[in-house]
């Protein structure tokens, strides 16, 4: 009986597979599997083994959660749900979905404050408040503030943060990079300030696929001319909010390298490391505070 199942399963999955594929999705195979086991309730494994009964019912959730990806909706945002760091975040369209590439801006901040007790950690554009949570998580002592201009975009990071229980600290603010819009106090100074800033421009944008440029969240990719404008805004304001020894962790769009370094040494830091990407590509600056003594006469 377990095979006769696995078998319709397999059947319905290359079916949805195909028609993926014409679609233009990469991922069709995978998706199909990932969108069976969500019609199901069951994990992909559950799904591509055999182990569930395809009743009419689930055959209908399937189809309609593959017309929706037909239509290049992206997975996350059909499931609800992404990993990021090896924690599960809620994401909806409010929010950019989390990628592997900005778990080295986690990684870089969890360096930085290694050993600091009740180290402070500023997030700025914090969407579904991945990066923040996801230092919280892996460092119990750090207290994170986050600010987004978004507030559809912080009432999911409400809802993460609480997921992972970490309320008592990280503290979700309202405001325009450094400038607060909610009536709060004005931002302290911080051990790590970190960010995956809107990056792209117009032309950008448009030739990205349609996953991303039709249904993710034009204000958390649109950094203005060149890409610049957010990461510019954020490189001249970090210095009058970091620490001494404290360091900007800022990632960026592939090939911008060059104008971003430039950018953060004329607000006055001086760029101490740059990590590259998994494609070899430079994708997060950490920089420091100029002391006065290493300024030019």
């Amino acid at each position: 009986m377990s095979e006769v199942l696995a078998r319709r399963a397999l059947e319905e999955i290359d079916t949805a597979s195909r028609k993926l594929a014409t679609a233009g999705v990469e991922s069709s195979r995978l998706d199909a599997e990932l969108l069976l086991a969500a019609a199901a309730g069951v994990t992909r494994e559950a799904a591509i083994t055999g182990s569930i009964d395809l009743s009419s019912e689930i055959l209908k959730k399937f189809d309609a959660l593959i017309a929706r990806r037909e239509k290049r909706e992206p997975v996350a945002y059909i499931l609800g749900h992404k990993e990021f760091y090896s924690l599960e975040f809620e994401v909806t369209p409010a929010v950019l979905i989390p990628r592997p590439e900005t778990e080295f801006v986690v990684g870089a901040a969890l360096e930085r404050i290694a050993g600091k007790d009740n180290a402070r950690v500023l997030d700025i554009g914090t969407g579904s408040g991945a990066i923040a949570i996801a230092i919280a998580v892996n460092a119990p002592s750090a207290q994170v503030t986050t600010v987004d201009i978004s507030a559809d975009a912080l009432a999911v990071a409400a809802r993460n943060v609480q997921r992972h229980r970490v309320e008592d600290r990280v503290t979700l603010r309202r405001g325009d990079c450094f400038h607060m819009l909610d009536g709060g106090a004005a931002l302290g100074t911080f051990d790590a300030i970190v960010s995956n800033p809107p990056y792209l421009d117009d032309a950008e944008i448009a030739a990205l696929e349609p996953d991303v440029h039709r249904f993710e969240p034009r204000v958390a990719l649109n950094g203005g001319a060149g890409g610049l404008d957010v990461i510019q805004r954020i490189a001249i304001d970090a210095r009058a909010h970091l620490e001494t020894d404290g360091e900007l962790i800022m990632e960026m769009g592939a090939g911008h390298a060059g104008d971003v370094v430039r950018l953060i040494v004329r607000a006055g830091l001086k760029v101490v490391d740059v990590i590259n990407d998994f494609a070899g590509q430079i994708r997060v600056a950490r920089a420091r505070g100029v002391h006065k003594s290493e300024w030019k006469k």
